[in-house]
């Protein structure tokens, strides 16, 4: 089971670091909306949109990458006080408890609001905005899959290392095995 919440991690860190190039990308074609209105008065709306898109990717998709690195946003009064045990303690009931109650709404919540759009093959509504929004709201659903994936590999961890008291409690605290956090 170590080796499989170890693969789930390496999944997210590629995925991650991937959108990492996207979110510079996203930053230079910003960049070049600017330019196109302000110094020849000219623009496309499927340009514009293409960054909301980014966005929207950057931000979906990260969430498991950022779960996995433990930056996410945490209230830690208690938990930066407390050793490695109880870490994984509080790790493995939080993804039990209030990760996988989210993942499971997100795709309930988003279920047929993304199967709508895929029957019509939803587009842009502005003329000369970008095709196959269906597309783009599929990845509701995949961002809670990756969650739930996510959530899993911290769950087993969590478990694993209060069952042998070891001090990887947290996702990123053995960084040479895991990489840069994962």
């Amino acid at each position: 089971m170590k080796s499989f919440s170890e693969r789930i991690d390496a999944a997210n860190k590629v995925l991650g670091e991937a959108l990492a190039w996207l979110t510079s990308l996203m930053v230079l074609v910003t960049f070049v909306i600017v330019v196109l209105r302000y110094a020849f008065d000219t623009g496309w709306i499927w340009l514009q949109e293409s960054v909301t898109w980014m966005h929207a990717l950057v931000f979906m998709l990260a969430a498991a990458y950022t779960l996995g690195l433990d930056e996410h946003v945490r209230v830690d009064i208690f938990y930066r006080r407390m050793d490695a045990e109880k870490k994984a303690l509080v790790n493995l009931l939080g993804a039990l408890f209030l990760l996988t109650p989210t993942w499971l709404l997100l795709i309930i919540v988003s279920w047929d609001y993304v199967a709508a759009s895929w029957s019509v093959y939803e587009s842009s509504r502005e003329a000369g905005g970008l095709p196959a929004l269906f597309l783009l709201k599929s990845v509701i659903p995949l961002t809670a899959v990756l969650l739930l994936l996510q959530g899993l590999s911290q769950a087993l961890s969590g478990f694993f290392a209060a069952r042998s008291r070891s001090p990887r409690a947290t996702p990123g605290t053995d960084s040479a095995k895991r990489g840069a956090g994962l």
